[in-house]
Formats: C-alpha cells, structure tokens, sequence
C-alpha cells in the first residue's frame, strides 16, 4: 500500500451530531493516512448539533485546506447527513468515517486497496472478522448486528459479516447514482440492499473497532433495530428468490385476514351482513395493498400509481370470485363446507400472491 504509481483520491463523509469532544481528534488521526499515494477530502455534515461541534469543524476548516464543512438546519439522521456528504464527493472513491473514534483510521489504506486496484465496487470493513484488538461491549447488541446481517444476506445475496459496519468505500459513481431514503441508521441495511439489486463487486475486510458506551455518546437503540428489519424487507425483499416472497406474503395475507374479521365484525351490528363483509374485505385488501408494497414488491414498476391500484383491485374482485364458485363447487360435490372454504382460500392465497408477483407489480428478475 503505498508503493502505487497513481495516487487515488478518496472522499470521507463525517456525519456530526454534538461530537465536539472527539470530532479535532477524529480529523487530525484521518489526516495522518494520506501520502503521496493517498490524496483526502473529508466533508464534514453537521446534522443540527446542540453543542459546539461547529465551531470545531470551522476551526478544522480553517487549519486544513481539504476539510469542507456542510449544515444541515435541523436534526435529521445519519443516512440524511451521508446523503447530503455524497452528494458533494468529488474523489475516485468514497467513504463513511464517523467522528466518535470507535474505528481505526489506518484501516481505510487497506479497504481502499480492492477499489484502486480496480477489483471492487464497495469495499466493507468487518468488526467480525477479527485482525487485533477489540473492545468487547453489549452482548446483546452484538448478537442483534449478526441477526440482521444474516436477515440482511437472505434477501442481498451478500455473504457479510457486518452489515451495520460504519466502514463502507464505495467507488464515486457508485454511490452517486443510488438514491438514499432512510434519514437515520437504516440508511445501513438500505445501502446493502441496494448494491446488491445492482450486482455490484462486494468485498470484506477486518477491521479495528473500539466501540463506545451509551453513557459515552453512543445513540443507536432499538428503534433503529426495528427500522433496520423494515427496511430490510422493503429494499430488499423484492428481489428474494420466490419461496421467500410467497412466506413474507403468507405474513401480509394473515395480517389482512385478521384486519377483515375484525372490521367485519366492528361493523356487523350497524349494518347488513352483506355490506358489512363487502366494506371488510375491500378494506383488508387495501392494508394487504399497502403491507405488499412497504415490505415486498415495489410500487408503480408497470403501472402509474391509479392505474396500479385498479389492477389490484380487478385483481382482487376476480380472485374472490373464483374463490367463491370454488367454495360452492365443492360443497356441491359433496365437501364439507369447512373443507372447501379451506381449499377455496388456500387456491386464493396462491393466485393472489402470482397476481401480484406478475401482474400488478411485475418487476423482472435483476441478474447479478
């Protein structure tokens, strides 16, 4: 590392939020990996902070001709302020450095190595694969980081060992061209989800990590636990292999059924039994409409926004019909009335999921 006869530059996006007793120091050990091979422009983004955290980063502006500071005006997350940092980079390659120190800077001449050597699209760096020292920290928020990397790896396809890592290089283009939802720490699975729809060229690399207490600054917490199994399964589960898509469907399917009882029976006594069980079941459709389109398919692939909901709906008027004749044609044949509503449903379930899958939101297959 080093030894290479062009020099690479590389953009940092430092997130900052109140980190006026680490953000000097954080700056000053990232300024110490550049060399002749290394060329670095660090963009500082201060999401709003309360204390004094910009006028460290302007003093940091004024000491060093490669440090650029941006503002957010109100507090809005990590992923807002990264997207923000971005969108700015000018370098070969990008990168995230969080300004609390719990990484080691000289990591980052390592993980850029792939990228400049023209190997890699996005090079992360792992707190799991251990290469030295680390400080050992919440059991259980360790473990949380494994279950939502393997959720995480089921629907990218990634092999990772730290989605949730803070060291993330990506060539410039890259991360230019991938448009960022999330404004906190789901930008992490969002990111994920996204290189791999694009089939990008991942690698891995160890990395230090000394993580911090909550006590010393660390603001993660199990909301952002939640946040990231959503948007795990609403960037990612459009492009999970067919099995996976049906049994996260199942999970939609029931949710709705049980909104369609409910509402059923909330209306039965104010209205008839018809009007009741018609108003329930559109309205169940529509939940199971908005659960499809947040946690499975994406939304207006073929169609425009009316016109997709109009196929849904046709989609669903018809299957209900088959639903019915099927109940009854069984019942005429002799089963019990239990037995065929049950094989009614079970046709519908499947011809409700393909509906969907094919014809209201018919994205084809991304081949990586």
């Amino acid at each position: 590392m080093g030894s290479y006869s062009t020099q690479v530059s590389l953009s940092l996006v430092i997130p900052c939020y109140n980190e006026e007793k680490t953000l000097q120091k954080c700056v000053e050990r990232v300024q110490g990996i550049a060399d002749t091979w290394l060329n670095l422009e660090l963009i500082i983004v201060d999401d709003c902070s309360r204390d004094s955290s910009v006028q460290v980063a302007e003093e940091l502006v004024r000491r060093y001709d490669n440090v650029r500071l941006l503002r957010h005006d109100k507090n809005q997350g990590k992923g807002a302020a990264l997207r923000t940092g971005f969108a700015q980079a000018s370098g070969d390659f990008v990168g995230v450095q969080d300004a609390d120190l719990e990484y080691d800077p000289m990591d980052l001449r390592r993980l850029v190595v792939p990228l400049a050597e023209g190997r890699a699209d996005v090079v992360f760096g792992s707190r799991y694969l251990y290469s030295g020292e680390r400080r050992v920290l919440y059991f259980w928020h360790s473990q949380m980081n494994r279950v939502l990397t393997f959720l995480s790896n089921m629907f990218s396809d990634l092999g990772l060992t730290d989605m949730e890592t803070c060291y993330k290089l990506f060539r410039r283009e890259i991360i230019q061209s991938i448009p960022i939802e999330e404004n906190r720490f789901g930008f992490e699975p969002e990111i994920v989800a996204k290189i791999g729809d694009r089939g990008c060229r991942v690698y891995e690399m160890p990395v230090s990590y000394q993580g911090r207490t909550y006590a010393e600054g660390k603001k993660i917490n199990w909301k952002d636990g939640v946040r990231a199994l959503y948007c795990i399964l609403h960037y990612g589960a459009h492009r999970s292999p067919l099995p996976m898509q049906f049994l996260i469907y199942v999970f939609i399917g029931g949710i709705a059924a049980v909104f369609n009882l409910l509402l059923f029976l909330l209306l039965m006594p104010h209205l008839s039994v018809g009007f009741s069980a018609i108003t329930a079941f559109y309205a169940a459709a529509a939940v199971n409409y908005w659960l499809c389109t947040h946690l499975l398919f994406k939304k207006h692939v073929r169609w425009k926004s009316w016109t997709e909901q109009a196929v849904y709906y046709a989609a669903v008027t018809a299957i209900a019909v088959v639903d019915m004749t099927m109940t009854k044609g069984l019942i005429a044949i002799g089963m019990t009335a239990a037995g065929s509503k049950l094989a009614a449903s079970g046709i519908g379930l499947i011809l409700n999921f393909l509906a969907r899958r094919y014809l209201v939101f018919p994205e084809k297959r991304v081949k990586v």
